[in-house]
């Protein structure tokens, strides 16, 4: 192996172990959806499958509870989550989809998904999306 194969093989390892630099969601959607996958999930395992710290994960959280989108309630030691599908996206862009469908999209099973891409929407060659 050459020296240039050789580098390339390392930054490509690198790569592959680095964390995007940026995503299609934000973390209050992932957070979102991590509450509305299990009720009882722990802060701790919020901030891992999100990839954030326990801190950020429970500033996060507050905010979607203090805005409605979530309801806490301490049962025991543990707090237990419960989405608010019928509530509205707050972009503007969006603001008429309801939080219940764009998490129906996320947890959709995966049988499913090749489906909405027959059906989805085909971008020609200028770009544009007919």
């Amino acid at each position: 192996m050459n020296v240039d194969s050789r580098i390339l093989k390392q930054v490509a390892n690198r790569a592959s172990d680095a964390p995007p630099r940026w995503d299609f969601l934000t973390n209050h959607a992932h957070v979102l959806l991590c509450v509305s996958q299990d009720a009882g999930i722990r802060l701790r395992d919020i901030a891992a499958s999100v990839g954030i710290t326990e801190r950020s994960a429970h500033k996060v959280l507050s905010e979607l509870v203090d805005e409605g989108y979530v309801l806490r309630e301490r049962q025991g030691r543990r707090n237990h989550y419960k989405t608010k599908p019928e509530l509205p996206l707050r972009h503007p862009l969006v603001q008429e989809r309801m939080v219940g469908e764009l998490l129906a999209v996320l947890t959709r099973p995966e049988t499913d998904r090749g489906a909405a891409a027959d059906t989805a929407p085909s971008a020609k060659a200028d770009g544009k999306v007919r």
